[in-house]
């Protein structure tokens, strides 16, 4: 994901929260709906989150220190982790408790026109954020289905933003229709319902993102594609005759690290290997230019040792196991 691409999704979702939640809690302060409130808070901890990820993109380009030697990509998964917590814990759990407070001591609504106005409002605003976050992840998401995009994502910007808002217009068409009921049928209860709906989206959407962040932090691999890319590119076929085996990890969204023990000629020099070796990391940055950190250990390809399969316990740059 480029970096102005996630930004410009990040901002126009930034705003739109900021204008709906100003309208949300006046429109609650007129008619006293729940779901109103709800979904006011649902839109501040919306901006919160959008401002996390500003954030954690503005910390994960400080360069590398010696403390931190691979820098400081991850700050971003770091961030798109933080914003699960508030989802659920801010939006969620704070909408299933007004939803049953709400059921339990049921009023009529208020002055009508202010919740419906704003929804009505607020579901235009976040179509065009979500249009604009749609349209940046199309760029990237090729003939992914979205299911596969979200969990396969490097970048946890643009599933966020996408997950977001999806929640956000779904859980205004239930406020809308949870208020649409209790109007007209003048029972406060289906506000409530309303409320509680919204409250079970949004925990589902922060589990969700939970889920994939956390795979994210722990370190995940380059994709099947890269791989390919990187395994190709280190072999010439000459000096470096195949690839051993390999380890790839996505330090950030934009940096790969790359360890691989490659097969040389057994009478190549010191020289003609250290000489192969550079070659094969240019190649390598050629094909994949995200794979900024590579380590290649040399060593001499054996079929008695390749037939015995590979070592999934085996680490790069180790001593071999056979």
């Amino acid at each position: 994901m480029s970096a102005s691409g996630g930004t410009k999704a990040i901002v126009a979702a930034l705003g739109a929260n900021l204008a709906i939640a100003v309208a949300k809690f006046v429109a609650f302060a007129f008619s006293g709906s729940s779901s109103m409130l709800a979904e006011g808070v649902h839109s501040v901890a919306d901006s919160g989150n959008q401002a996390l990820l500003l954030l954690g993109g503005k910390k994960a380009k400080r360069a590398a220190s010696e403390e931190h030697p691979f820098g400081y990509g991850r700050e971003r998964y770091i961030y798109g982790f933080l914003v699960s917590i508030v989802l659920f814990t801010i939006g969620g759990v704070f909408a299933l408790y007004e939803g049953y407070e709400k059921i339990k001591e049921p009023h009529e609504i208020e002055h009508w026109y202010w919740p419906v106005g704003v929804l009505v409002f607020a579901i235009i605003a976040e179509s065009f954020s979500f249009r604009t976050a749609i349209k940046e992840s199309n760029e990237l998401r090729g003939d992914q289905s979205w299911g596969q995009f979200i969990r396969t994502a490097k970048a946890p910007e643009l599933p966020v933003v996408l997950l977001e808002d999806f929640g956000a217009l779904v859980g205004l068409v239930l406020a809308l229709g949870g208020v649409g009921i209790a109007i007209a049928t003048g029972d406060g209860v289906w506000d409530g319902i309303g409320t509680l709906c919204i409250g079970a989206l949004l925990v589902l959407i922060a589990i969700v993102l939970a889920s994939e962040t956390k795979s994210l932090l722990l370190g995940e691999a380059a994709g099947p594609e890269q791989l390919a890319k990187i395994r190709a590119a280190a072999v010439d076929g000459e000096t470096v005759t195949r690839v051993i085996h390999m380890r790839t990890l996505h330090l950030g969204p934009e940096e790969l690290l790359v360890a691989a023990k490659i097969s040389v000629r057994h009478d190549d020099t010191a020289v003609e290997i250290a000489r192969a070796i550079d070659a094969a990391e240019a190649r390598i940055r050629e094909a994949v230019p995200i794979a900024r950190v590579i380590y290649l250990e040399p060593d001499v390809y054996r079929e008695e040792a390749a037939a015995a399969g590979a070592d999934p316990a085996a680490t790069p740059g180790g001593p071999p196991r056979h």
